[in-house]
């Protein structure tokens, strides 16, 4: 069985389990959320930075035993729409293994390609499986799908929106289904600015209006990163009816106390 080896650990999150497990309980401890989400966004920087954020994201999902989870390509390697398709990944919290049918499901997408390449130093997907492990254990199955955000074309939307509509039916079928869009927001700006713009796409978010989101960031000039796979998520959650609400927002300056070049986060959910 294929194994990729985490490729952020001791650098994003901490590389001994009994470090990394400390930190976690941490991050997860004292949050007021009901877990009944069946989609979230979350954020996907080092944990001193976003870890909280994303510990909000996390347990709001719903009780789950497959994931889905889309991230953007960071490293510009591989196709644009790259799945590893079968394997376990590996991380200081131990083994996940992809879910080889839900896997199948995508890939028959013809713009959906498997591609190991587009996984092997990219951070996005992987900085949310300890978090699911902390959550859930290793009781659980994913599918990690890297998607290469570079372009607000009309193709591309069309792209996302079709692997919305798919991941859509995917959960009508498996009420086990639950799905990550692993997503920063703004990037390097002072914090009111990040404000502002991050506002601007979050009102498109809000109403699920996808065309808008595209639009709206290309206006702004906007620094989300995974915007793509927000997209897919806004489109999932419009078919299968679920409204999105704003759970919790940091910046890395709460971290780091410069607030003149902030990376902003956000934990959104959809049920």
């Amino acid at each position: 069985m294929q194994e990729r080896y985490p490729a952020v650990a001791g650098t994003f999150y901490e590389n001994g389990m009994q470090a990394l497990k400390s930190h976690l309980d941490h991050m997860f401890s004292n949050l007021d959320v009901k877990g009944n989400c069946p989609i979230v966004i979350s954020p996907h920087a080092g944990y001193v930075y976003s870890g909280r954020t994303a510990a909000f994201a996390i347990s709001s999902l719903k009780k789950a035993s497959k994931f889905i989870i889309l991230g953007p390509n960071h490293t510009g390697l591989g196709q644009e729409f790259s799945l590893m398709s079968e394997g376990v990944w590996l991380t200081p919290m131990g083994g996940c293994r992809i879910d080889e049918e839900i896997a199948g499901k995508l890939e028959s997408l013809d713009f959906v390609s498997n591609d190991i390449m587009a996984h092997d130093h990219e951070h996005s997907i992987e900085v949310q499986l300890p978090l699911l492990q902390h959550r859930f254990s290793d009781d659980f199955t994913f599918v990690p799908l890297c998607i290469m955000n570079t372009t607000y074309s009309d193709g591309f939307l069309k792209q996302c929106r079709e692997l919305g509509r798919r991941i859509a039916n995917i959960m009508r079928n498996d009420p086990d289904v639950a799905v990550i869009a692993s997503s920063d927001f703004s990037h390097y700006l002072p914090v009111k600015e990040a404000d502002e713009k991050d506002g601007a796409a979050l009102k498109k978010i809000e109403t699920l209006d996808v065309n808008g989101l595209f639009e709206t960031l290309e206006k702004i000039d906007g620094s989300v990163c995974g915007f793509g796979p927000i997209a897919a998520v806004m489109e999932a959650a419009a078919q299968n009816k679920l409204k999105p609400r704003i759970i919790h927002k940091s910046s890395s300056g709460d971290a780091s106390g410069n607030f003149r070049s902030v990376v902003a986060y956000y934990s959104i959910g959809f049920g």
